[in-house]
């Protein structure tokens, strides 16, 4: 497997497998303790002004909902998620202890996936123990009749937060377009 190093100056491991045509993948949240939890996107995200980009905001009631809310933002400024059809399927694997950090290397992670493999993804579950992230992502080639949005060439660091609050975490970045 790959192993990519470097994230802004921070040295991390990345490990991905690409699976095809595994439309009915893992299906559903997936249970955890505390300090592991795996969640399977729900869809909670919104957006925030930024003068030349896009900015994304993650919501959940636990902070791997927040990032899967996240990742679901970015690939919504792409397409229709309504319209993606889960045929293929990428996991991936990193370990990054800042809660930041963590967000904007999942985000590019994706994005990057999606460029190597010309896809488009729609689902995203993520799991994490303590500082070890495991990511997966559903989603198909892009086809002719999926409309093609604004094309996101990655996550920064602007105006990145992570944070909780009484209903749950908010996980927020600025997206490049």
């Amino acid at each position: 497997m790959p192993r990519a190093r470097v994230q802004t100056g921070v040295i991390f491991h990345l490990s991905y497998t690409f699976y095809g045509n595994f439309g009915k993948g893992v299906v559903g949240i997936g249970k955890g303790s505390a300090e592991s939890k795996e969640v399977f996107g729900l869809g909670a995200f919104a957006y925030f002004d930024h003068d030349a980009d896009i900015g994304v905001i993650g919501q959940g009631k636990t902070l791997e909902e927040a990032f899967a809310g996240a990742a679901e933002a970015t690939f919504a400024i792409m397409a229709d998620l309504t319209q993606v059809h889960g045929e293929g399927w990428v996991q991936f694997d990193f370990n990054e202890s800042d809660l930041e950090l963590a967000l904007v290397t999942w985000l590019n992670t994706l994005l990057a996936e999606a460029r190597t493999h010309r896809l488009v993804f729609g689902r995203f579950r993520l799991r994490r123990e303590n500082s070890h992230w495991h990511g997966e992502a559903w989603g198909e080639p892009w086809r002719e009749d999926l409309e093609r949005g604004v094309e996101v060439k990655g996550a920064t660091l602007t105006m990145l937060r992570v944070s909780q609050g009484p209903d749950g975490f908010e996980a927020r970045c600025v997206v490049d377009v």
